[in-house]
């Protein structure tokens, strides 16, 4: 019973010091910077930070209530991260002043600011070896000294990252045992995240699918860039009518051919349909709706 009050108490403890700290205008950051959790909390090893961290879950504990934005009107329209580390850089001096900040703050032992410094300095040039050795340093001296897993991790893979020394996973996302998992709805959601938005700002059309083998019929409709999915949708005129088993569905949108599968109406709905797709890439291809 002990053990789960004091979860219970910590995450508490954790939502409502937070909410607390908001109302008095602080932010995500400068909450998590300030957050002390009692002292019997603290005490209790299974309370700690080896998974996850207060300073991290604080931040998305405000996050949650009031979104990205801190209040701070210089954050509203920031350049994305190459474009502003490239204007810092030049504000202080240059790739050799930034090193020479750098080792500075690593000799003082603030890690924190080195990170941030490097890490600019890295997005502003990213083939500067020294640059992206410094921060590697730096980074694989914050994992060691970091008491949670998950922020370990991060810290020491990119310094890994930055040394080259990185294995791509194998992970394929798009094999046939993973897709075959997937419900129907899952299956046009997944290609929904598929359409290229610009490619397809003009085109317009609308496909029903039979499934003879679950008894279900499906609606995608792409307009505006959205391929828009509607399960048992109301009878009404469509471009093309596919009536086919899930087996088929999930091999036409694997690049198989149509042949056998019994349609009504234009083919080419279907071609014009799988020439805005963008193929999976399988490294990458791991969010789904």
């Amino acid at each position: 019973m002990r053990f789960i009050s004091q979860q219970r108490d910590m995450y508490a403890y954790m939502h409502d010091q937070t909410l607390r700290m908001m109302n008095k205008g602080m932010t995500g950051t400068e909450i998590a910077e300030a957050m002390r959790m009692p002292p019997a909390l603290e005490q209790a090893w299974h309370t700690h930070g080896y998974y996850g961290s207060v300073s991290h879950n604080v931040k998305a504990i405000y996050q949650r209530y009031l979104g990205w934005f801190d209040g701070n009107p210089a954050h509203l329209w920031e350049h994305p991260p190459v474009e502003q580390a490239r204007r810092y850089v030049e504000c202080m001096g240059g790739g050799e002043g930034v090193l020479a900040f750098a080792r500075r703050y690593i000799d003082d032992g603030d890690l924190r600011f080195a990170a941030s410094l490097l890490n600019h300095a890295v997005f502003a040039d990213g083939h500067d070896g020294r640059a992206r050795s410094m921060l590697a340093e730096v980074y694989t001296r914050l994992g060691h000294g970091a008491e949670n897993g998950t922020w370990r991790n991060f810290y020491l893979v990119g310094a890994l990252e930055l040394t080259g020394d990185v294995v791509p996973a194998n992970i394929d996302t798009t094999s046939p045992e993973v897709i075959e998992a997937l419900t129907v709805e899952q299956v046009f959601d997944s290609l929904a995240i598929r359409v290229d938005g610009p490619k397809a700002w003009n085109e317009s059309l609308a496909i029903d699918w039979r499934l003879t083998d679950l008894n279900q019929r499906h609606r995608t409709t792409l307009s505006n860039g959205a391929l828009i999915h509607q399960a048992d949708p109301p009878p009404q005129p469509v471009e093309l009518t596919l009536t086919l088993t899930k087996q088929q569905l999930l091999g036409l949108l694997t690049g198989q051919s149509a042949d056998g599968i019994e349609h009504e109406g234009d083919m080419n709905v279907l071609s014009r349909l799988t020439a805005v797709l963008e193929d999976p890439d399988p490294a990458f291809a791991i969010v789904t709706p």
